[in-house]
């Protein structure tokens, strides 16, 4: 079943451009209703959970929570600690998990390497254990479902192609969901399925090489396993958005995928927004002339039927891979007495968008800048990107020959390292944001574009968090740039042209056991907005990197994940590749506890508290999960 007949009916917009600021902004904090931003709390006011992937359906990353403050974080220590390795892993590095666990009525619910499993979220204790046979479950998450007069609550996660249903209370197969507790997605997903009402929404990992068509988020009836409806990612004929694919290009076209970690809602409005990916392939589109509607996009969609409300283009004709990597966070902001409200989105180029997340017009502007063409033949790069005119970029998006690293910045070692990996490329090729990449015609020329953000992006999967009490959202992004260039492709390929890059790909060198970024740093930085203005509050370098002198070390680390905010205001974040979970001043970005992690913590942290009032922060490090708590 495919609801998607209102395209026809609907006007094609590219973007919508809104030129100017808005001033005298005041934020107000959502309604229960407009975006369930309260986690659930016991009769007596003790416990607090964690119930969604971001802590609430509108994706705010934010707790209520306010036991741990500035006064007492220095405190903190490691509670209790729990492997998601299976059985039989003796390997030196385990899982690489990337999961925030939920945590809904005293529970603690997270995937290990071959599992389910649930946890005594104040003891780590385990409740119960599932196995799961045939594919791996998702290293990201699960989503917790209440059921209903007919139906126990569920856990509902994905492995592979299946999306599976287990009893919360026994770890057993529900049996009267799908086939004895399993829905065949036919395509993978391999994150948190979203849970609304009783529909369950996932999205789709779009495997390279195989049948197109496969970009499609999706829903599901939540007692049956029924499938409800799904949303065209590449506008099929006669649907709005398929005249931006040039020809026939649209026809088994890859990519335009929601593969992002988590979704979002509106409960007020029953809006669905739905993050969408690249074309694949990327970094060609002369066989795809035109914006390629719906990639690089974020689409509105009823949840209920999966119709089109509205969209906003992020990229016109991606050639960089810089998808929006998140679901975006919801918030209210009043001005003159009304409520706006709006969303923000982050994207790998490094911008953030702020938005109605009614209309999705932008709410302080944004314009179609020119950029940079490309020489590649048969390419033909969209002219204009969509810029916001507030807030600026929140990573990197541009390189010059004086922002090469220098000695008394890190060290002589490392500068001489790096001029020596930029004189070995060739021509770096930058002209800002939106930079193509540069066209090799024959072997003798040099020529390679430095894309900034690179590759992996600024801000990627971890999204954004928001604090109603200061409005400000929390980005987290990296600034590791990526070589590459255009060149002819073999003889019966399929496209004429490939990119291609030297090894190593990104512009860093090895410095020990860390790779160093070349660019002056900070090499990433977590970045306060104020939802109210667009305006950027402050910017902290958050990680250090080991091997420099103490006064140097504060460089920022590269990492994907991101923080979350309590309303004691703190931040906590692990996600840098130095191995450190920190706490943070929400107001100032100042640093107030560091500890360094058993492995990395390439994952969202999450915080609750127990059923005796006790509140706790957890963080998946690799290969286990990892509660702290004051004494």
């Amino acid at each position: 079943m495919n609801n998607n007949g209102c395209h026809k009916k609907c006007t094609l917009l590219l973007s919508t451009v809104v030129l100017g600021t808005c001033l005298s902004v005041s934020l107000t904090v959502l309604s229960a209703n407009a975006a369930d931003t309260s986690a659930e709390v016991t009769a007596d006011g003790t416990a607090v959970d964690w119930p969604q992937y971001r802590g609430d359906l509108a994706g705010t990353g934010y707790s209520p929570l306010t036991q741990i403050d500035a006064s007492n974080v220095s405190a903190l220590t490691a509670g209790w600690r729990y492997s998601l390795r299976s059985a039989d892993d003796t390997s030196e590095n385990g899982p690489n998990s990337q999961a925030t666990p939920i945590v809904v009525d005293g529970v603690m619910y997270v995937p290990g390497a071959d599992s389910i499993v649930a946890l005594d979220p104040a003891t780590g204790t385990e409740i119960w254990k599932h196995t799961v046979s045939g594919d791996t479950p998702s290293r990201r998450g699960v989503a917790y479902w209440a059921g209903n007069s007919d139906s126990a609550a569920r856990i509902l996660f994905t492995a592979g192609t299946q999306l599976i249903a287990l009893d919360a209370a026994t770890g057993a197969p529900s049996t009267a969901f799908g086939e004895q507790g399993n829905v065949d997605l036919v395509i993978p997903y391999n994150s948190v399925p979203l849970v609304y009402d009783d529909i369950v929404v996932v999205g789709a990992n779009t495997p390279r090489g195989a049948a197109g068509g496969i970009g499609n988020a999706r829903a599901y009836d939540l007692r049956t396993g029924e499938k409800l409806w799904e949303f065209s990612s590449v506008p099929q004929p006669d649907e709005l958005g398929h005249d931006t694919w040039e020809g026939e290009s649209w026809q088994g076209r890859l990519g335009a995928n929601a593969w992002p970690f988590y979704f979002t809602v509106d409960a007020e409005s029953e809006l669905l927004y739905l993050p969408l990916a690249s074309p694949i392939p990327f970094a060609y589109g002369g066989d795809r002339e035109g914006a390629n509607l719906f990639a690089n996009s974020i689409v509105a969609v009823n949840i209920r039927t999966g119709e089109y409300v509205w969209h906003f283009q992020t990229i016109h004709h991606d050639l960089w891979d810089h998808d929006p990597p998140a679901a975006p966070a919801l918030f209210d902001i009043e001005r003159d007495g009304t409520r706006i409200p709006a969303l923000g989105v982050t994207t790998k180029s490094g911008y953030l968008y702020i938005l109605n997340r009614s209309t999705g017009e932008a709410i302080y502007g944004i314009e179609e800048r020119a950029v940079p063409p490309s020489d590649v033949p048969g390419e033909h790069a969209f002219p204009t990107q969509p810029i916001p005119v507030n807030p600026p970029a929140l990573a990197r998006v541009s390189y010059e020959p004086r922002d090469l690293v220098r000695a008394e910045q890190t060290s002589a070692e490392h500068a001489q390292a790096c001029a020596e990996l930029a004189a070995s490329v060739g021509a770096i090729h930058n002209e800002g944001a939106f930079t193509p990449w540069a066209y090799r015609q024959d072997e003798s020329s040099t020529r390679t574009t430095l894309l900034f953000p690179g590759l992996t992006g600024g801000p990627n999967w971890g999204g954004a968090s928001f604090d109603p009490a200061t409005g400000y959202l929390f980005v987290f992004s990296q600034d590791v740039g990526s070589f590459g260039w255009m060149q002819a492709a073999e003889p019966g390929a399929a496209l004429p042209f490939e990119r291609r890059s030297p090894r190593p790909a990104n512009f860093d060198v090895q410095m020990g056991d860390a790779r160093w970024p070349c660019q002056s740093p900070p090499w990433g930085r977590l970045t306060a907005v104020d939802s109210r203005s667009g305006d950027i509050v402050w910017q902290q370098p958050v990680g250090i990197t080991e091997g420099l002198p103490a006064e140097r070390q504060q460089t920022g680390r590269p990492g994907r994940a991101a923080a979350i905010a309590t309303a004691s205001g703190l931040l906590f974040m692990a996600s840098t590749d130095d191995n450190r979970f920190r706490a943070l001043d929400a107001r100032s970005g100042a640093q107030l506890w560091e500890t360094t992690l058993p492995r990395r913590g390439n994952a969202n942290p999450m915080t609750y508290a127990d059923n005796e009032g006790k509140q706790y922060v957890v963080i998946v490090a690799t290969d286990e999960v990892v509660a702290y708590r004051l004494p």
